[in-house]
């Protein structure tokens, strides 16, 4: 009797240790627990310990992070009929829990498929161009287009990066001819723009020298000009005090008809002496030639009076 008691004390406490272990879960951060009774949502835990019924309740732990998915690299053909290989990242986040369980069977393969299909479209709606230089926007539709079908599921797409675009081989090496090509053409503008503008400077220069030039001989004619105008006024202003001086000194002695009869005679004397072979007296001095002559005669009868 008492081995039957202890064997059923045995199993109750068993029971009870499954019961415990079945009823306590613990929810890590940055995940949620929902929970289902018979197959049917009952309720989300949140974070941290729960509790719920053995065997009848069952807890799925969900993600609820944001998760990158690098999806597989793929060919896709661009608008304009080129083929190039694709590999995207898409952040997805689980903001309804109870539609990502409930209204998709696998939520997370769901999302890989619709990138691949929203790949394929995006890049078939623009040229290869396009698709190099704006890869932004190329992200940006990809999460658009992707948006519209992910909401009914309770999944959020936060942004869509696109990793790889890598086309044809040849394309490739068209694409570093051409490369090639425009950077020799900038080469050579560059080169025609830096010969342009030495020889634009150097005009510059040499108008700049030649205004120089002119304006520093202007200036030379201006002070020659100057000089010259100062030495003729000081020289007039010389003679014109030379000729007051004089005339003011012979006003003084008061000259009579005789004396200035001798000082034309003697002026005529000087004039004698040149070289010239002609000399033309004016009649005006004519008379007092003659009287000077009478002077002079008269002076040579004085004894101790030699006339010069």
């Amino acid at each position: 009797m008492k081995i039957v008691i202890l064997s059923v004390a045995v199993i109750v406490v068993l029971g009870a240790i499954v019961f415990l272990v079945k009823a306590v879960r613990v929810v890590q951060q940055g995940f949620v627990g929902v929970v289902t009774r018979f197959g049917e949502y009952k309720a989300i835990r949140n974070p941290g310990l729960t509790f719920i019924v053995p065997f009848i309740e069952v807890m799925k732990i969900v993600d609820v992070r944001e998760t990158p998915r690098t999806g597989d690299r793929q060919q896709v053909i661009t608008r304009d009929n080129v083929a190039v290989i694709v590999n995207a990242t898409i952040f997805s986040q689980v903001i309804d829990v109870r539609l990502a369980l409930f209204t998709n069977s696998d939520y997370l393969v769901s999302v890989d498929n619709l990138a691949r299909t929203s790949v394929r479209a995006v890049f078939g709606s623009i040229t290869l161009d396009e698709a190099f230089s704006q890869r932004e926007r190329i992200g940006t539709l990809l999460q658009t287009q992707m948006e519209e079908a992910t909401d009914k599921w309770g999944v959020r797409i936060n942004r869509v990066e696109v990793l790889e675009i890598t086309p044809p081989e040849q394309i490739l090496q068209a694409m570093a001819l051409q490369k090639q090509a425009d950077q020799e053409k900038r080469a050579k503008v560059l080169a025609s723009e830096g010969t342009q503008m030495a020889a634009v400077n150097v005009a510059d220069g040499e108008r700049q020298a030649a205004i120089k030039e002119a304006e520093g001989a202007q200036q030379s004619a201006i002070l020659r000009a100057e000089g010259f105008r100062q030495a003729t006024i000081l020289e007039a202003e010389g003679r014109a005090q030379a000729v007051t001086l004089v005339y003011a000194a012979i006003k003084a002695q008061a000259p009579d008809p005789t004396l200035v009869a001798i000082l034309q005679l003697d002026t005529l004397a000087k004039f004698a002496e040149s070289d010239n072979t002609k000399l033309i007296i004016p009649a005006e001095s004519a008379a007092l030639l003659g009287a000077a002559q009478a002077i002079k005669s008269v002076m040579s009868d004085v004894p101790g009076l030699t006339p010069n």
